[in-house]
């Protein structure tokens, strides 16, 4: 390749002047021409103004290659190698380019809207005011790319990686993100809203679609009022003497309109479902814990809520109950109970009225 002039596709428009004098079509001779760059070896070549509008470029190599601004929406462009390649202004859009390399690729101001980018390689790639709306980088590889002031409305980002991305500014109105990796990456100035409506910002790509539905959705506000109302967290053995108190108490709170969530608290515990649990404890109006033959609460449920504990008559709570009664006012005494009938009917008196508010943190 060394010495060899850069490949340069000719421009429609004028080849098109050129062939209408001569009576011939111009534009299919060019698509055809275009429909034979699968695979090519086009490292460096000049394609700028090209019209490639549904070209197929499936692993074709244009590392280096100039495509600014060159039309290329809808092109195929499968696996094609862009490392370093200037594509800014480019129109790529509907285009796909699911594992395309695009690392260190000038892309600032692409058109780029509901393109395919899955798997692709976007290392280090200039995005800067690129137009990403509606497209989809699902998985893909955005590491350390300037996406300051992009457009990312309606785009997928489904376990992508945005490590020590750049994305200030970005637009994310009715973004798609789900285990996106986020880690050192600049999210400052994200708008959540639509570009008709005032702008709201936030600092966080992974709240951001969360919050503009608690603004903009009712049944949403709904759920969660109910959740941190009526949740109570109910704690115990799954034995199958233990279950039937356990299911008792569930069904009694339902009929009060609380939202009960049973936990089995004796089985070792992983630590997501730890954190499960924290986090439904976060939420819960209160937690009913049986201390029963004998058992213990995770000690980090005691600090967070009110925390009602029930024993059977005859019982003895574990060991170190009583030193977390003394630090934490809101661990209440445990309500012995003789039966499963007496403990329903005493549930309201002696365990729900008993408990103190809601700690807030």
């Amino acid at each position: 390749m060394k010495g060899r002039a850069p490949w340069r596709i000719p421009n429609i428009s004028r080849s098109l002047r050129k062939e209408s004098r001569r009576g011939t079509s111009g534009e299919s001779k060019i698509l055809r021409s275009a429909q034979r760059l699968s695979g090519a070896e086009l490292q460096g070549a000049d394609f700028r103004e090209a019209i490639l509008i549904g070209a197929d470029l499936t692993t074709a190599d244009l590392d280096r290659a100039s495509l600014s601004p060159a039309y290329l929406s809808k092109a195929r462009l499968v696996g094609a190698k862009l490392t370093e390649a200037d594509l800014r202004g480019a129109d790529l859009t509907e285009a796909i380019l699911i594992r395309a390399n695009l690392r260190q690729a000038k892309l600032t101001r692409a058109g780029l809207n509901r393109a395919l980018l899955l798997n692709a390689h976007l290392i280090g790639a200039d995005l800067c005011e690129a137009d990403l709306s509606g497209a989809d980088l699902g998985e893909a590889n955005l590491v350390g790319a300037n996406l300051s002031g992009a457009d990312l409305s309606r785009t997928g980002l489904v376990e992508t990686n945005l490590e020590t991305a750049n994305l200030t500014g970005c637009s994310v109105y009715g973004i798609s993100a789900w285990n996106v990796r986020l880690e050192r990456a600049i999210q400052s100035n994200l708008v959540i809203t639509p570009e008709y409506e005032s702008p709201i910002q936030v600092d966080n790509l992974e709240v951001a679609q969360f919050i503009y539905l608690l603004l903009n959705n009712e049944r949403i506000r709904s759920v969660i009022d109910t959740i941190t109302s009526k949740v109570v967290l109910i704690l115990g053995r799954f034995t199958p003497d233990r279950k039937v108190v356990l299911d008792a108490i569930r069904d009694e709170l339902r009929k009060r309109d609380y939202l009960p969530v049973l936990f089995d608290f004796e089985k070792p515990a992983s630590k997501d479902l730890t954190g499960t649990i924290s986090t439904l404890a976060n939420m819960a109006r209160f937690i009913i814990a049986d201390l029963t033959h004998p058992s213990s609460v995770p000690h980090e449920l005691a600090t967070v809520v009110p925390l009602q504990t029930i024993i059977l008559e005859g019982q003895r709570e574990y060991a170190m109950f009583p030193d977390l009664m003394r630090r934490h006012h809101w661990v209440l005494e445990p309500h012995q109970y003789k039966s499963k009938e007496l403990l329903i009917a005493q549930l309201s008196e002696r365990v729900i009225a008993r408990r103190k508010p809601r700690r807030r943190s």
